[in-house]
């Protein structure tokens, strides 16, 4: 899904950028070792940029969650939001680094059911808490918590939220080109 209108920012670099945005670009690279191109726009507002890192390590660091439950939260924001940058791109480090099993992968892109229960109740409260803005009804919350997930992962959803609403707006806003290494994980909305 992508804005109708285009913003008209450059991308940014390392070598190129004014100070401030150079030490968000040089932070960035030291968290994934390359400047996707989503940060090398998003940095053009340099606070933008570094709230979502800032947020981004947060999560991967201290949720509670696994590698693969971050992915399906993440991968759930996305789709329900129609980023298709983000889709891509958590896609590849869901197969590639997070171990997230194939058919789950393969639901979460399609919108369809997801074989691994808990995973499936992990992605049904997350598209709850997006589609009802963090308003879920006491019966999501209780179906939440019975898959064995408590009220703190709640919170850590929020984050997760705040954080893909960052990145999946900035992209549809810049209409953000996918980057060579996720192209096998191409994603459209609506597919």
């Amino acid at each position: 899904m992508l804005a109708e209108h285009k913003l008209d920012l450059p991308a940014q670099s390392i070598e190129t950028a004014d100070p401030a945005r150079k030490a968000v670009l040089e932070k960035a690279f030291a968290q994934v070792g390359f400047i996707p191109n989503m940060y090398a726009l998003m940095v053009n507002s340099p606070g933008l940029l570094n709230t979502y890192l800032d947020g981004y390590a947060a999560f991967r660091k201290d949720s509670g969650f696994t590698g693969p439950e971050q992915e399906t939260v993440f991968l759930v924001i996305s789709r329900e939001n129609g980023c298709e940058y983000c889709m891509g791109a958590h896609s590849m480090i869901a197969e590639k680094m997070s171990g997230l099993a194939s058919d789950s992968l393969a639901a979460i892109r399609a919108g369809a059911p997801i074989p691994d229960a808990k995973l499936a109740a992990l992605a049904a409260f997350t598209s709850t808490m997006v589609n009802k803005r963090g308003l879920p009804s006491k019966e999501a919350v209780a179906a939440f918590h019975a898959a064995g997930y408590t009220d703190r992962h709640i919170l850590e959803i929020v984050l997760a939220l705040s954080v893909k609403t960052l990145s999946n707006y900035a992209n549809h806003l810049f209409h953000t080109q996918l980057d060579p290494m996720f192209e096998g994980h191409r994603w459209t909305s609506g597919a």
